[in-house]
């Protein structure tokens, strides 16, 4: 990078974080490090729970997989504004009037304890791992960048995060996501413009899409009635918004987000803002990487995007069928750009004849050029950790190559803007979490408040360290963008599950729904296991079962109650 480039990355990322310490120096009790004090504006929140879903992983992975597979991965998000509508009448009203600190404090209240910690310990242990995940992400930007071990780039970016998070809690967070968020939009959209005037001068926008259309990769919409299918519109619709649902209503790290608020109205506000602004954005960036695989039709891709791991398989036996392989690639790329020249070139001048003969030469042609698969197979067995999937690598590498100087720099800080703003909203959730659901209501019911900040800190920096540790094994994951996703999907529908029963069924019993939970949790696991079924259907399918499960076993016998809906 240059010295211009390292200027926009470091002041970027200095000014948003010394201003966040700034402005949140010192919060002196729980209700302050865990939620801010009900302090934030309605834009503030909307951009802190945009910020919090948007990791790193966003930005690097999400391009990769548009280039890899088109926009079908934009109807994960279809359900979301539906949910928001729904959070915003049904949750947010419940958890103001209790004034909780972690979402989780309300089950106590309608079941009982261990109803209550058996959902707090689903979130700590999905959402502890998913950190590791997000702090991965960005570590490959700057291993790449500086030449550093992915290791230890995933320590440099934990103890940044670490640093403020601990020092200023939600509040810092909120603060600093706002700013960041505004950066990331920003780049996104500085990202588009560059990638579009990159392409070929006598290319026409319209012509780029027609050529995106034709290798299939504006697939926004698939309407297959399959379970089998991960993107669907039916599973985005459904379990998109259970998924939603479960993750901005029930997962601390989103709930303590809006719970920031100056009053109910200030919260719903926030999360309409985001169910109305998510699904544009997430199309924009998905958009982003189908540009950069049209820009990819007319410059030559390298053979495989991670550079390195290309290297490592360089230095093995494997180099003379590598080469052969490299060799295969160049002469198929020029087969097909001349196929993708023909046929923008019949576009407005051809008859539909002419232009369907030359996209079923576009389509040949790409067929015949599909050599980047076996090197794939040679990358994965150069070592034990061989990284052969490189589509978290498309994006990256097409800034650091065609970026102009500053741009780079800009799009790095978005990367990196994206990955603090998502772990310290995960970790000070995690902490948080960890003391008022365990330590401040099992072990020191009794402690001064300024003795639960303490351990608050002291938690939230100990799952940095737990995160960081994660992240040495989230390179074993083929998409991040996936990995997190199918994470979360394997818990949220079981937590959704708690909560609805919580809310809209008076008649279930704790320990019922307890034992339905640890049952569809199992459920769950077994059908990721054995089936080939989609992970956004784990969203319902676990939510559902936990309800007929629980109104089962309520059903099948009825004790006498021993305290409050046991």
């Amino acid at each position: 990078m240059s010295a211009l480039d390292w200027c926009v990355l470091a002041g970027t990322i200095g000014l948003i974080v010394l201003y966040g310490l700034w402005k949140t120096r010192g919060p002196t009790s729980m209700g302050e490090y865990v939620h801010g004090g009900y302090r934030d504006r309605w834009l503030t929140i909307g951009l802190a729970v945009m910020a919090t879903q948007a990791s790193a992983i966003t930005f690097l992975s999400m391009p990769g997989q548009a280039y890899e597979d088109g926009l079908r991965f934009v109807q994960f998000y279809f359900g979301l504004p539906i949910a928001m509508v729904v959070l915003s009448v049904a949750f947010i009203p419940r958890f103001y009037r209790l004034r909780v600190l972690t979402a989780y404090e309300l089950l106590e209240t309608r079941f009982d304890l261990k109803t209550r910690q058996l959902a707090a310990f689903l979130f700590l242990l999905q959402r502890g791992l998913s950190a590791g995940v997000t702090i991965y992400a960005p570590a490959i930007v700057l291993s790449k960048v500086l030449g550093w071990s992915l290791n230890l780039t995933s320590v440099a970016i934990g103890a940044v995060v670490i640093l403020y998070t601990v020092a200023g809690g939600t509040r810092a967070v909120n603060q600093t996501q706002k700013h960041q968020m505004v950066v990331m939009l920003g780049g996104m959209v500085v990202a588009f413009v560059v990638v579009v005037r990159r392409l070929p001068p006598d290319l026409s926008f319209g012509h780029a899409i027609a050529v995106a259309r034709a290798f299939g990769k504006m697939n926004a919409v698939d309407l297959a009635p399959s379970l089998g299918s991960r993107y669907t519109l039916w599973s985005g619709l459904a379990g998109g918004c259970f998924l939603a649902m479960s993750y901005f209503g029930t997962d601390q790290s989103q709930v303590q987000r809006y719970l920031s608020g100056r009053s109910i109205a200030e919260s719903r506000l926030g999360l309409l803002f985001n169910g109305l602004v998510k699904v544009p954005m997430q199309f924009l960036i998905l958009f982003v990487g189908v540009m950069v695989f049209v820009f990819y039709q007319f410059n030559p891709p390298p053979l495989s995007f991670n550079e390195a791991a290309l290297r490592r398989a360089a230095a093995t036996s494997d180099a003379p069928r590598l080469e052969a392989l490299d060799a295969q690639h160049r002469d198929a790329f020029e087969r097909k750009r001349a196929a993708v020249q023909r046929y923008t070139a019949v576009l407005d001048r051809g008859g539909a004849a002419q232009v369907a003969a030359a996209r079923a030469d576009v389509a040949a042609a790409a067929a015949a050029g599909r050599v980047r698969e076996e090197a794939r197979v040679l990358i994965a067995r150069s070592g034990p950790r061989a990284d052969a999937n490189d589509a978290d690598y498309v994006f990256l590498s097409f800034v650091m190559a065609n970026l102009p100087r500053g741009l780079v720099g800009l799009l790095l800080a978005v990367i990196l803007c994206a990955a603090m703003s998502s772990t310290a909203s995960e970790l000070t959730a995690l902490g948080g979490c960890t003391v008022v659901d365990f330590y401040r209501r099992s072990f020191r019911p009794s402690a001064p408040d300024a003795h639960y900040v303490r351990v608050a800190k002291l938690a939230t920096g100990a799952w940095g360290v737990l995160a960081v540790l994660f992240a040495a094994f989230a390179g074993m994951v083929d998409n991040l963008i996936q990995a997190v996703n199918i994470l979360g999907s394997l818990f949220y529908g079981t937590i959704l599950g708690i909560f609805l029963a919580a809310f809209f069924a008076p008649r279930l019993r704790a320990t019922p729904v307890f034992v339905a939970a640890i049952l569809s949790e199992l459920v769950v696991f077994g059908l990721w296991l054995a089936t080939g079924i989609g992970f956004l259907w784990f969203n319902l399918i676990g939510c559902v079962a936990v309800l007929l499960l629980a109104s089962a076993l309520s059903a099948s016998g009825r004790p006498a109650r021993s305290g409050p809906g046991r």
